[in-house]
This record gives C-alpha cells, sequence and structure tokens, in this order.
C-alpha cells in the first residue's frame, strides 16, 4: 500500500482554511498543514480543524515550509507527499488525478502544470506572473534540458525517497529554481499533470520586494544562477555555459 501525506503550506488563510481542509479530507485523513507564522485569524481556524498543524513562531518562508514538508513526510515513513495551497487555487478534487499518477510508479515528482492542456480558467492572471512564468520556463528547459510547461506550480506530488535528501535550502519563493536544478542534478523523473488554472486573488501579495516584477525575475535568475554553477558537474552541458544574468 503506498503512503501519501497532503502537506498544505499555509500564510494568513483564515478565510480559506475550513472549506480546503474539508474538501481535502474528503479524499484522505493524511494532512500536514505549516502554519508559517499567521498574523491572521488562521491559527484559530486550524483549531477547529482535525490535522495536524505545525506552526512557525514566524513567516520563514514557503520555501523553508516545503524543506520540513519533504522531512516530515520522510520521517513519519510516507511514500509520498503532495503539496497544495491553502486558496482553492488548487482544487482537492485533483488530488485523485495525482493518486493515478503516483500509481503508474514512472516518476519522481509529479507537477502540476496549468498550460499543458486547456482545462478552463478561473480568474484573471495577472500579466507580469504569466509572463514570468513563462520566461522562466523557457530559461530552465534550456539550461537543464527539461520539457516543462509551468515552472512554478505548487500542485506537486514528490516520491520521498527520492527528494527528502535533496540538499535544499533556498527559504523563499525562488525555492522552484533550486529545486529543479538539483532534482536534474540528482537524476529524478519528472512528469507533468494537468490541472485547472485558477485565480481567485489578482492582487495576491508576495510580501516585500518581490511584489517588484523586475525585483523578484531578478531574484529568480540569481538563484537559478547559483544552483546552476553548485551542481554544473552534475547537470547538462547547456547549464554549465549559459548565464540568465548579464
Amino acid at each position: 500500500m503506498i503512503r501519501t501525506l497532503v502537506g498544505i503550506p499555509v500564510y494568513n488563510e483564515a478565510r480559506h482554511v475550513e472549506g480546503v481542509l474539508q474538501a481535502v479530507r474528503q479524499w484522505t485523513t493524511d494532512v500536514l498543514v505549516i502554519d508559517d507564522g499567521s498574523t491572521d485569524d488562521t491559527p484559530m481556524e486550524l483549531a477547529k480543524q482535525d490535522v495536524e498543524v505545525i506552526r512557525h513562531a514566524r513567516n520563514r518562508g514557503y520555501g523553508r515550509a516545503m524543506q520540513e514538508l519533504l522531512r516530515r513526510a520522510a520521517f513519519d515513513g510516507y511514500d509520498w507527499l503532495i503539496t497544495m495551497d491553502c486558496d482553492f487555487q488548487h482544487e482537492p478534487a485533483a488530488l485523485p488525478m495525482f493518486h493515478e499518477a503516483i500509481a503508474r510508479n514512472d516518476a519522481d515528482v509529479i507537477s502540476g502544470s496549468r498550460y499543458m492542456a486547456d482545462l478552463g480558467t478561473q480568474g484573471s492572471v495577472p500579466a507580469d506572473r504569466r509572463s514570468i512564468n513563462h520566461s522562466i520556463t523557457q530559461v530552465l528547459n534550456a539550461r537543464l534540458d527539461l520539457q516543462l510547461t509551468d515552472a512554478f506550480c505548487g500542485f506537486k506530488a514528490y516520491r520521498t525517497l527520492s527528494c527528502s535528501n535533496l540538499p535544499l535550502d533556498v527559504d523563499g519563493y525562488d525555492f522552484p529554481m533550486q529545486f529543479w536544478v538539483q532534482a536534474v542534478a540528482y537524476g529524478l523523473r519528472i512528469k507533468e499533470v494537468p490541472v485547472r488554472l485558477i485565480y481567485n486573488d489578482p492582487s495576491r501579495s508576495f510580501g516585500g520586494p518581490l511584489d517588484d516584477a523586475d525585483n523578484r525575475r531578478r531574484v529568480y535568475d540569481a538563484t537559478l544562477d547559483h544552483a546552476c554553477a553548485r551542481w554544473a558537474h552534475r547537470l547538462p552541458m547547456p547549464a554549465s555555459c549559459m548565464c540568465t544574468t548579464s
């Protein structure tokens, strides 16, 4: 029997916590929430739910929450970790599709893609986010010899045996840049599955300087360049001779 944990990083999602967790528990009881230092009523809402919660005293970043979820899934003996957001931009009803992909046993990372198939769009995607996603995805494909269609979707399944020991240490929203490089460096098998494109809140903030699109792109490029330089000896040749910054 394949044991799968659903991991949900949460930051200031008081209005969505109850609905998302009720929907997730229709498919599984193995749920772990990382409350990353929420300052709204999220902790009180989580206290009403029958799920395990790890709370950070302060906001430590999306990447740190992902590292913690991977370590915890491995420590507790789960074969797979499925991660999803807590704002209904990732549909709990898609969890069975991830379980079906896991059962095929032909991947170490199963990444949701909002762009590989037209499953319908809900809401308006901010132009800067879509542009950065598209351009960064192209850069990753060129540098790492990948065929991704969506580099930033957080709706993913990770084989814990393959992923939990990656030396991940990027704590912010630039976490995917390091993760993709290490996934290739360690020879992980990567598959994409289609998920619906949903943007319920186009005004959602990254927080701090990342709200500026140009600065956000610079941060992503710098993290990617650093990761490629660190693992150049284990990457396809293009990664060691291409640089995203001038």
